[in-house]
């Protein structure tokens, strides 16, 4: 049985292990400074819903009603409206970098009334604002709702995932521009997506390495810190520096990042970086079972004595702690070693959760340990 546990728990750490540290391009661990979304939000209206929409409680839904009618020429009084086919929205959606007007972008519609759902809705033109409260792009469309509803008679209700929140493929246009200078005074800054010291000095050596590629002479990339790299744009260059940022990030590096360990309690899920070290150390892992048995016993009065037969409760408790004794862990400097002296223990992956937590503890772990 201790095989077989073994060689699952081995299966389990030959698929969650990280693999050793490859070659990676400069646009897959970081970007140039100002290439970043923006996110957007609005409020609008759904309407065409099936009697699943907003009550009358929903206030702010009556008023944004009578207002959308009133803008269309429609003058109505709140109180002679009536819903249940239409729903207060929020609408959310990132406007892409460097996106220009025109482009499409999706959104994400979802109830805030009391809407049940928003199935077979149509979202009403919405104007998309930034946190500058500059609107960006206008939505509108049809929404897709992942799963359905059914409601009967009497009130019973079949409900297949979420309802209340809904996306729309390209529903929204973009109508602004976020304007971005992306070498300001001729010098490119790549900003890292995980920073860490060892990684920028590789970037700014590869930059280094094809500078005469580039266009550039020696010196004209360095590391500024942990996160951002700096490189001078060549003056030959600096009228196309989209071309430029582009044989930039298909240059290759090896990432070097700090050896951590991630563990999920819930899952049993355990990943494990390449530069993951343990020392020499004693563990014992054993489960604790508790045993509660109930034995009813009968308790009859003495001879001539005024009583009755009672039933008395009478239980015994029993605790008995197993699992194996101490077993010694040898230390190890490379992830098939680790592997090796893990399997070594004979436990389930979830039982190797606390195993890693406490050598962690103890100090046996040469890594970053993070806990989902």
């Amino acid at each position: 049985m201790r095989s077989l546990r073994a060689l699952g728990l081995a299966a389990l750490l030959l698929v969650v292990f990280a693999l050793p540290a490859q070659a990676v391009r400069i646009k897959d661990i970081g970007r140039a400074a100002g290439v970043r979304g923006n996110q957007l939000v609005g409020y609008g209206l759904v309407i065409g819903l099936d009697r699943t929409g907003d009550t009358q409680r929903s206030a702010f839904t009556l008023q944004s009603l009578s207002s959308m009618l009133s803008r269309l020429g429609v003058r109505v009084d709140p109180k002679d409206l009536i819903l249940r086919d239409v729903a207060a929205v929020m609408i959310t959606a990132t406007l892409p970098a460097l996106a220009k007007p025109g482009t499409p972008i999706d959104v994400t519609v979802s109830a805030i009334g009391d809407a049940r759902s928003l199935e077979g809705g149509t979202l009403v033109l919405t104007p998309l604002l930034a946190v500058n409260g500059q609107t960006y792009a206008m939505a509108q469309g049809p929404i897709q709702v992942g799963g359905f509803g059914a409601v009967g008679r009497s009130g019973s209700r079949l409900v297949q995932n979420h309802l209340n929140v809904g996306r729309i493929p390209s529903g929204a246009i973009v109508e602004r521009s976020v304007p971005l200078e992306l070498a300001e005074g001729g010098v490119l800054r790549i900003q890292l997506d995980r920073p860490d010291f060892a990684t920028a000095q590789a970037v700014a050596q590869a930059v280094e390495g094809a500078a005469p590629a580039l266009g550039g002479a020696a010196g004209m990339a360095r590391a500024v810190d942990a996160g951002v790299v700096e490189v001078t744009v060549p003056a030959g260059r600096q009228d196309a520096v989209a071309s430029f940022i582009a044989d930039v990030e298909v240059l290759t590096l090896t990432p070097d990042f700090p050896a951590r360990v991630v563990i999920n309690g819930r899952t049993g899920t355990v990943v494990m970086g390449e530069d993951v070290q343990i020392g020499a150390v004693a563990v014992s892992h054993g489960p604790l079972t508790i045993e509660v048995q109930e034995r009813p016993v009968a308790v009859q009065p003495a001879p001539l004595a005024a009583g009755e037969t009672a039933i008395v409760p009478s239980s015994r408790i029993t605790a008995e702690r197993g699992g194996p004794p101490l077993k010694m862990v040898a230390p190890a400097t490379t992830l098939q070693a680790v592997v090796r002296s893990l399997n070594a223990l004979g436990a389930s992956p979830r039982d190797l959760v606390e195993i890693l937590q406490a050598m962690h503890a103890a100090g046996a772990i040469h890594a970053e340990l993070v806990v989902l």
